[in-house]
């Protein structure tokens, strides 16, 4: 195994597999000429290993600790990949179903969204609501009056995640609970998704149930997670859509690494022919991020940008794959045998799944636009009509998106995003004579958009760490990780005299997540530390996960609306800027 591999319990043992077998290239011409001086070469390395890391095998140390036998306890260690992970997500749900009604009402952009996906399941597109103030109180009385018209209203995103809440509508009523089902369920299948993404991408499954560990406790993801908000299902798409990409990677390389010829002592080393010539096979998880990303868009534009730079980030790792495998000429040969099929693989399955998408409003009459372009001629008129009254309604969109302007007293820029400068608070009352409030200062019910403080600081110390992982070392693990938080928040800048909030950070919090988990490993050590070194980095990431863990429970009751004093909940606004 290779330092590549990244295994149990940390990473922090050397570069990725393109430095190691230039170096193990280099070491090999010289170990002859000074082998007589005392040099001892270093021992050589499976290019087929260099492409594809072994998961490592599994201690049994915990199963022997319970008393098991060697065949129990083996067996109990091969389950860990997936007992970890399920244990963790079970964990993130049990909290963020616990009274997921509450606050009952139509919290934030909830008046919309809720509002849309009734509209969704009832007409097939989104139908026109009296104003807020008339139609939330009518939708929350009982008995119920649902003043809905089939007039088609203009809305500014797309359907799906519109659609997914009305599953949890379908399935438990037009009510809280009802509404906010199927995005507590997302946002914890995300947690697993998170575990098992974070344990191939760093071969370690202890290190993969600590990034979901740590989302299933991040503030700003448990919030959104039980709310019906837009934000949190373009997350779980784009989240899909990296773990797919990881699987695409690790079967494209294993295809390279067979391919490669092996020498009479049973090694495989780089080959120009093979790197240059073979191809990667037909990559149906590649097929599936496309469509992953194309539902994310589907939800919120913002899942395009993810389109665009997972695209370039795949390309480059293809790069990577050809030069391990012995290219010469890697970006040529990318070019020459993947690009054109990456791209064909991705883009048009996206397109076709954001229009699969649309299908309610395809088939209806009343949709807003839907017949704008029946009777119009042109230039383009040879695309089919329903196409092009689609295209005319989203330029509107577009156009209402990029000229939001108007002052909210919670907008934020990007720049405070990572270390939480601007939270939104969802839910705000306050009452002196509010049930169970014992205290003359009076009480208040909070639920506050705040990710984790403690986690978010020592995600910015993280991702500096990954800066320097990929700047200097060439780490690949730290590029992608890279790639996913850039893809969520620098594409924010070019909007930022736009109405935007702090919430749409949560898109790139499992990448947070995985920087401070891949962070936690360099500091634990290599497999094999002992000593000083290993009892330092365990103990420091041990008191660091404790922390996070106390400031996840000390905010939960301003995570959860729960009734606490006044002066409880001041004393929580660490920053003037959160009240």
């Amino acid at each position: 195994m290779t330092s590549d591999t990244a295994s149990e319990p940390a990473l922090e043992a050397g570069s990725d597999a393109e430095t190691d077998a230039r170096t193990t290239s280099e070491s090999g011409s010289w170990a002859a000429r000074l082998r007589r001086f005392g040099f001892v070469a270093p021992a050589r390395t499976d290019t087929r290993d260099l492409l594809v890391p072994p998961f490592p095998e599994p201690g049994t140390r915990f199963g022997e600790a319970l008393g098991l036998g060697p065949v129990a306890a083996h067996r109990l260690a091969r389950a860990t990949g997936w007992l970890g992970p399920l244990l963790v997500a079970a964990l993130a749900g049990a909290i963020r179903f616990w009274q997921l009604g509450r606050p009952r009402g139509l919290v934030f952009d909830e008046t919309y969204y809720a509002k849309d996906a009734w509209s969704l399941l009832r007409l097939g597109y989104e139908g026109t609501w009296p104003d807020r103030k008339v139609a939330d109180p009518q939708v929350l009385a009982d008995p119920q009056v649902i003043p809905l018209s089939d007039a088609g209203a203009f809305v500014a995103h797309p359907p799906l995640g519109k659609w997914v809440i009305a599953v949890g509508e379908w399935m438990f009523g037009f009510d809280p609970f009802g509404w906010r089902f199927m995005v507590a369920l997302l946002g914890t299948l995300s947690v697993l998704m998170l575990c098992r993404t974070g344990r191939r991408l760093f071969r370690s499954t202890t290190l993969g149930c600590l990034a979901g560990l740590l989302m299933a406790l991040d503030g700003l993801h448990f919030v959104m997670s039980r709310m019906a908000l837009l934000d949190l299902v373009v997350m779980f798409f784009v989240l899909a859509a990296f773990g797919a990409l990881l699987v695409d990677r690790d079967r494209a390389r294993a295809r390279l690494a067979a391919a490669l010829p092996v020498g009479e002592d049973g090694f495989a080393g780089p080959d120009a022919y093979t790197g240059e010539r073979a191809g990667m096979g037909v990559r149906p998880w590649r097929v599936a991020a496309g469509l992953f990303l194309g539902l994310a868009a589907a939800c919120k534009w913002n899942g395009l940008y993810f389109l665009a730079f997972f695209m370039v980030m795949t390309l480059l790792w293809d790069v990577g794959s050809r030069r391990v495998a012995g290219a010469h000429e890697p970006y040529r040969a990318v070019l020459r045998k993947d690009a054109g099929w990456s791209v064909l693989s991705v883009v048009p399955v996206a397109v076709a799944g954001y229009l699969a998408t649309w299908t309610g409003w395809f088939l209806s009459d009343g949709g807003y636009g839907r017949h704008w372009a029946e009777g119009r001629g042109g230039p383009w008129s040879w695309i089919p009509a329903a196409l092009r009254s689609l295209w005319h309604y989203e330029s509107q969109v577009y156009d209402f998106n990029v000229g939001l302007h108007s002052w909210h007293r919670y907008e934020s820029h990007p720049w405070s995003w990572l270390v939480q400068g601007r939270p939104v608070a969802y839910f705000y009352e306050t009452d002196f004579a509010q049930d169970g409030c014992r205290t003359a200062a009076g009480c208040s019910e909070v639920v506050l958009a705040l990710g984790t403080p403690l986690l978010w600081w020592s995600a910015c110390l993280a991702l500096l760490y990954l800066l320097f992982r990929w700047a200097m070392r060439r780490d690949w693990r730290a590029g992608a990780v890279l790639c996913a938080v850039a893809a969520g928040q620098l594409p924010w800048f070019q909007y930022q005299d736009r109405t935007i909030f702090a919430f749409y950070a949560v898109v790139f919090v499992p990448y947070l997540c995985l920087a401070v988990a891949m962070a936690a490993g360099a500091l634990v050590g290599p497999p094999g530390t002992v000593g000083r070194r290993r009892t330092l980095g365990t103990v420091t990431v041990g008191a660091v996960v404790l922390l996070i863990v106390w400031n996840f429970v000390y905010f939960f009751p301003i995570y959860t609306g729960q009734t606490i004093p006044y002066p409880e909940w001041h004393s929580r606004m660490w920053w003037d800027t959160w009240i």
